[in-house]
């Protein structure tokens, strides 16, 4: 009788410790979950034996890891916005500082009519900057939010860059520089928005004249299942870097955001293209920057 007795006791102290340890176990669980360490990378583990306390364990540690990504998408979110407030509130600020300063020299005495004429020309031009960009940040987040109606169909890409380059001579012969025009023959069309397709090239057209030297070249030709348009100029001043970076929204070469560029015209050319399940390219070497639009036939 005192064997058995002894056993049942002893049995029933193992079962009050296992007990009180699991007791301690949650308490420490439930301190971590009511205050994360700062790294916020919290995992549990269960020491406890059966297949429940495990179960429980897996399902706590996946919503961590749920709530861990959100909080990273949520403060890079949080990264983008202060980084698109400062960039939009820089360059709006730079074309306005600017009227703003030629609009109090029209206020002094004695300017002659050419001076007042000179200073409400660069007015005019700054004016004519900022409504360029708030227009071109307007449309950019039109698209990438999917508010631009785009209208699939069958588009004659030779032809629509004939048109593009064509209504951009007098920019090219100002501009100074060497054409060099290469579009294939007999392309395919390919099923993209008409509007957005002539979109694209005004804006590749645009960043080669701002930013190009010396010559320019354009070229439209198959590729496999794609057809290729690739705008190549001589720059300079970009890396491979830059490359790298240059479809981003604001990304821009110059470091110091004089005015010159605002970033959003090749972000608008990727965003369309995207939209219309075509894809995009950039590379720098050995001083010819290249972009190429990738049309899926």
């Amino acid at each position: 009788m005192l064997p058995a007795l002894i056993v049942t006791l002893a049995a029933l102290g193992i079962a009050v410790l296992r007990l009180w340890s699991y007791r301690a176990q949650m308490l420490e669980t439930a301190r971590m979950l009511e205050e994360p360490p700062a790294e916020s990378n919290l995992r549990l583990t269960v020491r406890m034996p059966g297949a429940v306390p495990r179960r429980l364990c897996q399902a706590v540690n996946k919503r961590l890891e749920e709530g861990r990504q959100l909080r990273l998408e949520t403060q890079e979110r949080e990264r983008e916005l202060k980084y698109t407030m400062a960039c939009i509130s820089h360059d709006i600020r730079t074309p306005l500082a600017g009227a703003m300063g030629y609009l109090q020299l029209l206020e002094g005495e004695g300017l002659s009519p050419e001076k007042k004429g000179e200073y409400l020309a660069v007015i005019e031009g700054r004016a004519r900057t900022l409504q360029t960009f708030i227009a071109a940040f307007y449309d950019l987040s039109r698209i990438e939010g999917g508010e631009l109606p785009l209208e699939r169909e069958q588009v004659d890409l030779r032809r629509a860059l004939s048109d593009q380059l064509a209504a951009s001579y007098g920019q090219i012969e100002e501009a100074g520089l060497d054409m060099e025009v290469e579009l294939a023959d007999g392309l395919p069309p390919v099923w993209a928005d008409s509007g957005a397709a002539a979109r694209i090239f005004s804006n590749l057209l645009t960043n080669a004249l701002r930013h190009g030297k010396d010559a320019l070249s354009v070229r439209l030709y198959r590729a496999g299942n794609v057809i290729v348009s690739a705008f190549s100029n001589r720059a300079e001043g970009l890396t491979a870097e830059d490359a790298a970076h240059v479809f981003e929204r604001f990304y821009t070469a110059d470091k110091m955001r004089t005015g010159q560029s605002t970033g959003l015209g090749l972000a608008i050319v990727k965003a369309l293209a995207e939209r219309m399940g075509h894809t995009t390219a950039a590379r720098w070497e050995d001083g010819v920057f290249t972009i190429e639009v990738r049309w899926v036939i």
